[in-house]
């Protein structure tokens, strides 16, 4: 491990409480953590034991403040503990917590799904984004009679066996793209393709349309790092699925309502066949969904044959923090004002890469960012994990840990997108832009 991998000695000083944490944790739960993602193995170090927030701000164990830039990976778009939300789950709270049976929010928010997501005619919800990916994959293979699936490197949906294959999020960070444990019966059936190439979907259609159920991509990456689709892509994928009688798949886990109420779909003006969401759509509580064309979707159980279940599928907890996260963002419409605080924290984070001189990449959309850190003379545009994965690791690991010392707290990965929230302000906006000029000077002394 390199010296840039390590926090600096004031900041280890500053966490006391989470080192004993972490320590009392790996003896419970693998690498002490119930996520990888949580787990610092982009930066270094150990991970921060949080137990508070409110707003765009973390506390964590040791009383230390931090302005998030994760938002637990995006669902808190509204920021933490927003007052609708909270009132929401303390409604619920006081007439029962699960019923395992059908309950009169499940539709409303499925109505609002509908409403706002330009490709659902019909949604099944579900208990996170891999459940809904999984799903998805499933109905999609169960409808049109086929066994493959499309898939591109650097895209991550979830721990599913057939789709962690040449993966991005923490599969990416550690290096573990390909999973033990994943069969080569599993995997053979998904056929992985490169990110903003449409000449392969196209070869690949040529070559196997008749046996493609779908290709399925995040219509914005977020987990290889945000990059970004061309329309060129986007266009073949549509097409080429529409010929051939295979389904358009959009993982808008992180997407979905977080870069226009109608997810990507809508800021880009494509419409997908099925479209899973997570994140946003359960207001900071676990629940997924997976939706779209009423024909393909009535071939799940019990209206057709493709089978799909979860006891906690439609929590109470869960809809009723969704639905009041999703009417806040349809009532307050916040997000012209999050790409105009998400254009000031890009031109602020590229000058200061360009004042201290060293190699970077922005990309963002929305409120959804990455910097790539590269090392060559001049930045190389990232467009898919060919361009991503050769990123300095170990200078974004500096940079990392030099805004944590400074009150920061940005992504623990390269490979990660940041979040911002409407609960953000101007002055975040700038605080942030001078503690980034901080660090990248003192990177490139």
């Amino acid at each position: 491990m390199t010296a840039a991998h390590h926090p600096s000695a004031v900041t280890a000083a500053r966490r006391t409480h989470s080192r004993a944490a972490f320590a009392h944790a790996r003896h419970l739960i693998p690498g002490g953590v119930n996520s990888p993602a949580r787990a610092f193995g982009g930066v270094g170090g150990e991970p921060i034991f949080f137990q508070s927030a409110l707003g765009q701000r973390l506390t964590d164990i040791d009383g230390n403040t931090y302005l998030d830039y994760i938002g637990s990976w995006g669902p808190m778009i509204l920021g933490h503990r927003h007052p609708r939300v909270m009132a929401a789950i303390e409604r619920v709270l006081t007439t029962g917590t699960s019923y395992g049976a059908p309950t009169e929010a499940e539709s409303d928010l499925a109505e609002l799904i509908i409403a706002a997501v330009p490709s659902i005619e019909k949604v099944r919800m579900v208990s996170s984004g891999t459940e809904a990916a999984m799903s998805a994959v499933r109905l999609a293979r169960g409808f049109t009679r086929r066994d493959r699936i499309v898939k591109f490197a650097g895209n991550y949906h979830g721990h599913v066996d057939a789709l962690l294959v040449a993966a991005g999020s923490s599969a990416a960070t550690l290096g573990v793209p390909n999973s033990p444990g994943i069969t080569e019966g599993t995997a053979r059936d998904t056929l992985v393709l490169d990110y903003n190439e449409p000449e392969q979907l196209d070869d690949a259609f040529r070559a196997q349309g008749d046996t493609i159920a779908a290709v399925l991509l995040e219509p914005v990456v977020g987990n290889m790092g945000l990059v970004v689709p061309t329309p060129e892509f986007l266009e073949a994928a549509r097409r080429l699925t529409s010929r051939h009688g295979a389904l358009l798949v959009f993982d808008e886990v992180m997407t979905g309502f977080r870069l226009a109420y109608g997810g990507a779909q809508e800021l880009l003006g494509v419409t997908p066949d099925l479209t899973t969401l997570g994140k946003i759509v359960g207001g900071g509580l676990p629940l997924g969904a997976y939706g779209g064309r009423a024909d393909v979707m009535d071939h799940v159980l019990p209206a057709g044959k493709v089978f799909q279940a979860g006891t906690l599928s439609g929590n109470p907890l869960a809809v009723a923090a969704g639905m009041a996260t999703l009417e806040e963002l349809r009532d307050t419409s916040p997000y012209a004002a999050l790409d105009r605080r998400g254009a000031r924290l890009e031109a602020g984070f590229r000058a200061a890469a360009a004042q201290a001189g060293l190699t970077t990449w922005t990309a963002r959309v929305g409120s959804m960012m990455t910097t790539f850190f590269q090392s060559g003379p001049e930045p190389v545009p990232v467009t898919g994990w060919k361009t991503a994965g050769p990123s300095d690791t170990d200078r974004y690991a500096a940079f990392f840990w030099g805004m944590i010392d400074r009150g920061i707290y940005l992504p623990c990965s390269q490979y990660e997108a940041l979040f911002f929230s409407a609960a953000h302000t101007d002055a975040d906006i700038d605080a942030t832009i001078a503690a980034a000029v901080e660090v990248m000077g003192g990177m490139a002394s």
